[in-house]
């Protein structure tokens, strides 16, 4: 029974995105001969109907990997994989902590592994080919190899940690896990701006002082302190542009993308900061934690009680005696089978996130300039091959951001009006 549950659930996420994909490529490329009315004047219609078929070729590399996940998916849960790899740990290693970092390693290499081929393609297939890549082979085999080991070095000892965790505090556990998630995404925000990016990406102190003295000026009148404002060497791999600000407390620093320098001026560049700081001041970004950390609190509550519940071991071939022995095994396998479950909350997800951003679009219309914000995206919508005619449902469910036409009408409207407040 519990199998065909997970076998309906598996099939019936699959078969929804890939209707969603498929609705989207429809109504992308029969929108592809017209740029929307109010993109006409500042988007041509090749850049629009290259933006349709650059949307085409990445949603449908996206399908190739959803079918490749959903089968791996199966593979494990139904098809009896999860068990034989268990099965094969406990035999060799036993049931202690080696035993749980083994186990969990090897999950984490299957799906490196499945998504492998997707990233390389993606890369050298699609970025290339509409003219975005600038990685070369070497850099991505580098990228690869400094992602492994950063994989091992941090994930090593949270697996042990987790592991101690479950083994000694008895049915109070979870308490100690979520303790331990929380303290780890805290921690991450602290080292990885001034440690683990620095591996993968230059960071140099934006020489632009005119630039500098602008952002400075915006962020006292926004009531932000960072650390620093910096300029990464992100062109190396990729003509995109974006900015954003990262970190907590003497981490915190801004970032500018040196491509979206190349592409926006100064006024630009200041309305798109404001948006990202819009964030920040309207506390949107600790919004996203505590909703995180709830979320993860309940889920781990739950898991306190499943965990002992035979039934979830033994419809997929696992002995629930010796998955106690080892207890991360139970977590294991409900990460396993959640993505089943919390992919349904993904549009109520999506439309807080839609919420949040039009907020800061407001934010950055008050805090600098409604039509420097709008012609800055206009330029990254052209610039970056962004649809501008997306399926409703699809974007409903899925993207996180207001459609193009969305934010651009809004943030006309505000330009309008503060036009003529000041005439």
């Amino acid at each position: 029974m519990v199998l065909s549950v997970v076998t309906i659930a598996i099939a019936v996420s699959f078969l929804f995105d890939l209707w969603l994909d498929r609705r989207q490529i429809r109504h992308v490329l029969a929108h592809r001969e017209q740029v929307p009315a109010i993109f006409r004047d500042s988007v041509s219609i090749d850049d629009h109907r290259k933006a349709a078929a650059y949307t085409v070729a990445r949603l449908r590399l996206g399908m190739a990997r959803a079918a490749a996940s959903a089968t791996v998916t199966f593979l494990l849960l139904v098809a009896g994989g999860f068990a034989r790899i268990h099965a094969a740990v406990t035999t060799s290693y036993g049931t202690g902590p080696v035993a749980s970092v083994v186990l969990a390693g090897t999950l984490l290499l299957i799906g490196a592994l499945v998504s492998l081929p997707f990233d390389y393609a993606r890369i050298f297939s699609v970025e290339t080919r509409f003219g975005f890549n600038r990685t070369t082979h070497r850099l991505f085999l580098l990228d690869l190899g400094k992602s492994a080991l950063l994989t091992i070095v941090v994930l090593t000892p949270l697996v042990l940690a987790v592991d101690h965790a479950m083994r000694r505090l008895g049915p109070w556990w979870w308490p100690g896990v979520w303790g331990i998630f929380v303290a780890f995404n805290l921690l991450a925000l602290l080292i990885v701006p001034t440690f683990i990016m620095p591996l993968f990406n230059k960071f140099e102190p934006l020489g632009d002082e005119s630039l500098r003295a602008r952002i400075e000026t915006l962020m006292r009148r926004c009531g932000f302190h960072a650390k620093g404002i910096f300029r990464m060497d992100a062109s190396k791999r990729s003509s995109h542009g974006n900015a954003f600000f990262t970190g907590i407390g003497p981490s915190k620093r801004i970032v500018l993308f040196d491509s979206l320098m190349e592409k926006l001026t100064p006024a630009e560049i200041e309305a798109v900061l404001a948006h990202e700081l819009g964030h920040f001041r309207l506390r949107h970004v600790l919004k996203r934690f505590l909703f995180h950390f709830a979320g993860s609190f309940l889920a781990l509550a739950f898991l306190g009680w499943l965990i002992e519940q035979d039934w979830l071991y033994e419809p997929f071939g696992i002995d629930p005696s010796l998955a106690r022995a080892m207890p991360l095994t139970g977590l294991l396998l409900f990460l396993l089978i959640l993505p089943l479950l919390s992919g349904w909350f993904k549009a109520v997800l999506s439309h807080l996130s839609r919420r949040q951003e039009f907020a800061a679009d407001s934010y950055a219309a008050d805090h600098a300039s409604a039509a420097d914000l709008r012609s800055a995206l206009i330029k990254l919508y052209r610039d970056n091959a962004s649809t501008l005619t997306p399926d409703p449902i699809y974007s409903a469910v899925n993207d996180s951001h207001p459609s193009a036409a969305q934010r651009i009408a809004r943030l006309q409207a505000w330009s309008g009006a503060a036009g003529a407040v000041a005439s």
